[in-house]
């Protein structure tokens, strides 16, 4: 009885010391296997981008300028435990285009660096005349000597300044990138809108390729809303009567869209004024079923607060009104 116990136990024993002798084994071929990854040397340099290859705008040369300063700090042909992986990610996220940086050292030896770029949505010229580009988050992106990005143009940024804004300037620079994001995203204004130009009221009037006419934006807000019924007065009033009928068309106004002829000689009153319009009944110059009004008095000074003013009992969906002399 005594002896089968004894066997068993050094049974059990030899199972045990077996076990750490392969775990023992293994890791010494791990810390034998890492010292040979450590000592070994870096190959080459592979630089990557995420993005399409049509709007990838800095070069590989350019990034390994960031890093390759001489031959010292070359890390091709040094030992993969001497480069310093996170020294070269903060020196390549220096650089005002790369957002992100991954950097890191396959078992082929080769250093990979994998950029995400920033992606500009509105190039801006100041009063100054210099020009940067904004980002979707406000980032200020330097603009590049070497490539030229199709954003829209936006003129008489009012500062020059990169330090904290204003609050003015602030509400200014998020109406707009909302404004430049609203236009980049959609095919047709991407391809019509020439620049936006801001005024001295800090509004925007966007000068457009198609047609002689300025488009006045008003304030950077509701920025859905007035380019669909923008679409709608192209659709509805500029297809039948022309592109270049209108010298100014605005769409500052809650749900309405007032033009200005280019031979009229006074701007056009909202049909919601006090004033009372001269109505022609021409059914050729209707905009959805409601007929054109000259006005003889100025619009009158909208107010932004009130959205809904002019418009009890009216639909509240975007409506056309172009209005004129004949």
């Amino acid at each position: 009885m005594m002896a089968t116990k004894t066997k068993t136990s050094l049974k059990r024993l030899g199972r045990f010391l077996l076990w750490t002798a392969v775990f023992a084994g293994f890791v010494v071929l791990l810390v034998a296997a890492g010292k040979e990854k450590n000592d070994a040397k870096c190959k080459d340099i592979k630089i990557s981008f995420k993005a399409e290859k049509s709007k990838v705008f800095l070069e590989t040369a350019d990034i390994k300028a960031l890093i390759i300063h001489n031959k010292r700090d070359n890390p091709v042909g040094k030992a993969s435990r001497e480069i310093n992986i996170l020294a070269i990610e903060k020196t390549v996220e220096k650089e005002p285009w790369v957002k992100d940086a991954e950097i890191y050292i396959d078992n082929n030896q080769v250093l990979h660096i994998d950029l995400t770029q920033r992606e500009p949505v509105a190039r801006v010229f100041t009063f100054n005349g210099n020009s940067f580009y904004f980002d979707p988050g406000g980032e200020r992106i330097p603009a590049s000597p070497k490539f030229s990005v199709k954003v829209p143009v936006f003129t008489n940024y009012p500062t020059d300044s990169q330090r904290k804004l204003s609050k003015a300037d602030s509400t200014l620079t998020c109406q707009l990138i909302d404004i430049a994001s609203y236009i980049v995203a959609d095919t047709f204004w991407n391809a019509q809108v020439e620049q936006v130009n801001i005024t001295p009221d800090r509004e925007f009037e966007i000068i457009p390729k198609l047609g002689e006419h300025v488009i006045e934006f008003g304030e950077g807000t509701q920025v859905d809303n007035k380019f669909k019924k923008l679409l709608v007065f192209y659709k509805e009033a500029l297809n039948k009567v022309g592109w270049n009928t209108y010298s100014r068309i605005n769409i500052a106004y809650q749900n309405e869209v007032y033009a200005v002829k280019k031979d009229a000689k006074t701007a056009l009153v909202p049909t919601d004024s006090t004033a009372t319009p001269r109505v022609e009944e021409d059914p050729s110059m209707r905009v959805q079923g409601r007929p054109v009004v000259a006005g003889e008095t100025n619009p009158p000074k909208r107010n932004p607060n009130n959205k809904t003013a002019g418009n009890k009992g009216r639909s509240q969906q975007p409506r056309a009104i172009y209005t004129g002399q004949h």
